[in-house]
């Protein structure tokens, strides 16, 4: 029989963790988690931990030759929070066995609430772009009774999100909020992570200069943009009959 996974955080600072947990975690699109990534490098956070996964494939992230931990625990004094960001996929299943390791780790901290960046590839129009909310009570009265973040008007939370939502309604874990944006795969979703960095600064007053991501997301569309006419004209300029190539097939 297989083992269940776990999973461990280990933090390597005497300095107290106190304040919010910012979650952003690899989903379709990677908008929570390019988010957060962003958020550490331009914010000032300093690496405090990592979690460690047993029992599932693990990756090695690396950058310039260095390798690193896919789950890696950042902190900042000045932003009074905490950021938990993932590079390793945590699928539904395993959903648990993640949300009982962190919540074991965020009970010998000072963290008194949790936001969650929920990335979902969800039908919606060309105009509805936009960042949507699920709070209990008592996150909803801290954070959001002023803001303009609406509620998410249906459907479920599934994944590490659904978990930790469930927890924080039966106070097993702090108060809970879980932003939800569309997204577009396979990603990177820049467009939704700039919306993730937009409500960091309307919620928690975080100010971010978002231009580098603002232009790597413009070069992205233009380049996905060029690809789409390039296409389009191949078509176009191609009769069935005279095709080369066989007809992608896979699937049917």
């Amino acid at each position: 029989m297989v083992p269940e996974p776990t999973y461990d955080v280990s933090v390597s600072t005497d300095d107290p963790l106190e304040g919010t947990l910012l979650v952003g975690l690899a989903n379709v699109g990677l908008a929570g988690l390019t988010a957060a990534d962003y958020l550490v490098t331009h914010h000032e956070f300093d690496r405090v931990g990592y979690v460690r996964s047993h029992g599932l494939p693990d990756i090695t992230p690396v950058e310039n030759g260095e390798p690193r931990h896919p789950m890696r625990v950042y902190a900042s004094a000045r932003a009074d929070c905490c950021v938990l960001l993932s590079e390793l996929f945590v699928p539904v299943w395993a959903a648990d066995a993640f949300v009982d390791g962190i919540l074991e780790w965020v009970g010998s901290t000072g963290i008194d609430e949790v936001a969650v960046f929920h990335g979902v590839p969800y039908p919606h129009g060309p105009d509805e772009h936009d960042v949507f909310s699920v709070a209990t009570p008592e996150y909803r009265e801290r954070r959001l009774a002023d803001s303009t973040v609406s509620p998410v008007s249906g459907g479920v939370l599934d994944g590490v999100a659904g978990a930790l939502t469930t927890r924080s309604l039966e106070r097993e874990a702090p108060p809970l909020g879980a932003f939800v944006t569309p997204t577009h795969p396979p990603g990177p979703d820049l467009e939704a992570s700039l919306r993730y960095l937009d409500v960091l600064e309307t919620v928690y007053g975080l100010e971010i200069d978002d231009e580098q991501l603002r232009e790597r997301s413009a070069e992205l569309q233009r380049y996905y943009g060029e690809l789409a006419d390039r296409m389009e004209a191949l078509d176009s300029q191609s009769e069935p009959e005279s095709r080369h190539f066989p007809e992608d097939r896979m699937f049917m």
